[in-house]
């Protein structure tokens, strides 16, 4: 594949937070857009407008906007790569999984589909990224995500961890250190009155965690007594 000019680049930077946004989001506005790329809104309006004259999003002004099908296809192109890097890169060149999402940024305008293909037979068509993200298939079929947070468990549950919705550095490694990462299991020993604290033990003992930080953790129920509203 050709090198990427820097508009290419720019182009697949856009089209990938519109997915992520449209799928982890309330839906994709202009100063979202602008927060997660770290530009400025007036900068995001002039891009999402030529993305519609290209055809990659239908975007009406100072409403939501949504990937075409072709622009899809760039997305779930840039994504898959993303995170078929931070897999090589975590498991085969053994980097800390709070380094290989920037790295792994780095990479992802330069994998061919020829790179891709090899990717995936060496790691064994590997499902989500280090975080648990899901890596979208080829076909652009949805993959399947988990809505419940362990925010929802209630004192008594035991959840497994499926996903870290946050790619921040300090935060995955104070996961890492408390022991919630991705496939990890734990009780839910106390919630805090009023939003407080919640308390989990698991194989790295017992922490009391926050609210805010549980609700970018991503589970499964393995046993409960009962869900929060």
């Amino acid at each position: 594949m050709p090198g990427h000019t820097h508009f290419d680049e720019s182009t697949e930077e856009y089209l990938e937070a519109v997915y992520r946004l449209e799928r982890e989001g309330p839906g994709v506005t202009t100063s979202g857009l602008a927060a997660d790329l770290g530009v400025a809104p007036a900068s995001v309006s002039g891009m999402l407008k030529k993305l519609t004259a290209d055809g990659y999003l239908a975007y009406e002004a100072r409403g939501t906007a949504k990937l075409t099908e072709k622009g899809l296809k760039v997305a779930v192109r840039v994504i898959r790569r993303n995170r078929l890097a931070e897999v090589f890169l975590q498991d085969v060149l053994g980097m800390p999984w709070d380094e290989v999402h920037e790295e792994a940024c780095r990479l992802e305008h330069a994998i061919s589909e020829r790179v891709e293909e090899r990717l995936v037979a060496i790691l064994g068509d590997p499902k989500v990224c280090p975080h648990g993200h899901p890596i979208p298939p080829a076909d652009l079929s949805e993959p399947v995500r988990v809505g419940l947070r362990l925010a929802d468990a209630q004192a008594g549950s035991t959840v497994r961890v499926v996903e870290v919705v946050e790619d921040v550095p300090e935060t995955l490694r104070y996961l890492d250190r408390i022991g919630l990462r991705p496939g990890a299991s734990v009780d839910v020993v106390e919630r805090g009155p009023l939003g407080g604290p919640i308390t989990i033990e698991g194989a790295n003992g017992r922490t009391a965690i926050s609210i805010e930080l549980a609700r970018l953790i991503a589970i499964t129920l393995e046993a409960s007594p009962a869900l929060s509203a």
